[in-house]
């Protein structure tokens, strides 16, 4: 288990950008966002595994996110281009610290970071 600190979220424009930080404070086994809306289901983004930085992506992303990571800095990163007022919610970064986890399996999660984009 690893305590999560994520940030970077605010409020932009439609069709602007964003990066969210999440710094851990310890090593991962791999790193995830997640994101919220109200009266909505969790939603995950994306991850990436941090031993070779393979990453896979939700379906609903479009490729409008990437998802990297620093492990020197043992920090995860997703950036967000083009934002839309469907991307506003609480944006959540999780970790599992135990390899070869159930694939749906997050250990650690951090206290969200608010994401709001207006038109």
């Amino acid at each position: 288990q690893v305590r999560l600190v994520e940030s970077g979220g605010g409020s932009v424009q439609a069709g602007g950008s964003l990066r969210l930080s999440c710094a851990a404070s310890g090593s991962t086994y791999r790193m995830g966002w997640f994101r919220q809306a109200p009266g909505q289901e969790r939603e995950e983004l994306a991850r990436i595994y941090s031993s070779d930085g393979s990453t896979r992506y939700a379906d609903s992303v479009k490729g409008g996110c990437t998802i990297s990571q620093d492990n020197a800095k043992m920090t995860v990163y997703l950036h967000m281009n083009n934002l839309k007022p469907e991307d506003t919610a609480m944006y959540y970064c999780a970790a599992e610290t135990v390899a070869g986890s159930g694939y749906d399996s997050w250990g650690s999660w951090g206290q969200g970071t608010q994401v709001t984009v207006s038109s």
